[in-house]
């Protein structure tokens, strides 16, 4: 994609093993959506995406890897994920709660503590989540 103009990174995990299976996952169609804490949006001080909206996939090592557009954003308490969105993440689980388990395991890690700034933070059935429906339109590299 030659002179456009700068995207917004889409950014999934932390740059390492997890977001290079994430980003993996988007460039070979399994991944169509994901999940993020309503609290990450809240600590950055930014609003929630728009539908439609382009973004620049980046992958562990800061490159942009493909371009892709959100299709569907919905805010929701973590005890109503069900189990089209777990398939739809693309990342192998084979319940709700094996799919919450692992993000449960990655929302209470030391990484989000630290970008929340609550070393405490913990989540539950009330904890809103942000659920993001995306496509690639294009692949970068």
């Amino acid at each position: 994609m030659e002179n456009r103009e700068p995207l917004k990174p889409f950014l999934l995990a932390f740059p390492g093993p997890l977001r290079d299976r994430l980003v993996a996952a988007v460039l070979s169609g399994a991944k169509v959506s994901t999940s993020g804490l309503l609290a990450e949006y809240e600590a950055e001080k930014e609003e929630l995406p728009p539908v439609g909206e382009r973004s620049a996939l980046i992958d562990s090592a800061g490159r942009e890897v493909a371009v892709v557009e959100l299709t569907e954003v919905r805010v929701l308490p973590l005890g109503s994920v069900d189990e089209r969105h777990v398939r739809d993440e693309g990342e192998g689980h084979t319940s709700v709660a094996e799919w919450r388990a692992a993000h449960e395991e990655f929302w209470h890690g030391d990484e989000m503590r630290e970008a929340l700034g609550d070393p405490l933070f913990t989540v539950d059935d009330a904890t809103m989540i942000v659920a993001e429906r995306f496509r690639v339109v294009e692949r970068l590299l």
